[in-house]
């Protein structure tokens, strides 16, 4: 079973990294048990069909008259038709800038915490149905505004389900926040000094390589090359200065293929060459 990149595989351009992105997606026939490795948190607003999301130890299933915010990660989901002939979902990506910016502007600053869940379900209501088709209006704009448009429709979406559920959907929310930041911090600070490949972190991180590159830039707002590079090359420093080894002794340690590499990077980030400090 392939594993299903999303959003990334709904994108014209696979080097854009939108921070709100609206997709409808629609199909004819069913689908069991798609693998998906969902880069952004996701609002699923099932208009027809059936859908039913796979999780580590749990699962949901919802119809026409409801709705889900789905955290990201790796899940399974089934897609079925019902008696119509096609089946249908608005989709509504959000990264954690836009989360955070949110939260930050319309929540108190405490933090409550509680069981941590990957989904919430919502209510279809006369609200979701009226702001579903404002949706489809404007997808009908010129380009150039859309990102403005749906700024102020992710606003009002979380506005509205931040007065109809209250505190239950608010710390829903700081938990996507709270529990996404430290396991993927954990695992990339534990690499720091590995001399393990973007790629191959980014694998053990369950994500696709542009999806951790997105994730990464939002945590750090650096590039993950750099931030790595950095924090190496501030580590091989800190071992040179303790006078106990050379500089041919530690580049492998520090991701490095050969000495004349990692001189140059060393001596570009610090102005010495590395010599210097061991001598």
């Amino acid at each position: 079973m392939p594993i299903e990149n999303i959003p990334e595989i709904y994108l014209n351009d696979q080097n854009q990294n939108p921070d709100l992105f609206v997709y409808d997606f629609k199909m004819t026939h069913d689908v069991v048990k798609s693998k998906v490795n969902l880069g952004m948190n996701m609002f699923s607003f099932l208009q027809v069909g059936k859908k039913q999301v796979h999780f580590a130890g749990t699962s949901v299933a919802v119809n026409k008259d409801q709705s889900l915010l789905l955290k990201k990660g790796n899940w399974l989901w089934t897609e079925l038709l019902e008696t119509e002939e096609i089946y249908y979902c608005k989709l509504f990506f959000f990264s954690q800038k836009k989360l955070r910016e949110f939260l930050e502007k319309h929540t108190d600053q405490k933090k409550e915490t509680k069981k941590e869940s990957p989904y919430f379900v919502i209510r279809n209501d006369a609200y979701i149905s009226s702001y579903l088709n404002s949706l489809s209006t404007i997808s009908e704009a010129p380009a150039v505004f859309m990102e403005n448009l749906l700024a102020v429709k992710f606003e009002e979406l979380m506005l509205y389900l931040l007065q109809k559920y209250g505190n239950g959907f608010k710390i829903y929310l700081q938990s996507l926040i709270i529990t996404e930041t430290s396991s993927f911090k954990k695992i990339l600070e534990s690499k720091i000094h590995s001399n393990l490949k973007l790629g191959e972190i980014a694998f053990l991180c369950n994500m696709s390589l542009s999806t951790f590159k997105r994730h990464f830039i939002e945590e750090y707002q650096t590039s993950p090359g750099k931030w790595f590079q950095d924090q190496r090359l501030q580590k091989a420093k800190e071992t040179l200065e303790e006078g106990n080894l050379k500089p041919a002794e530690i580049y492998l340690d520090f991701g490095y293929n050969n000495l004349s590499n990692f001189s140059i990077a060393f001596k570009n980030k610090f102005g010495i060459n590395p010599s210097e400090i061991s001598n």
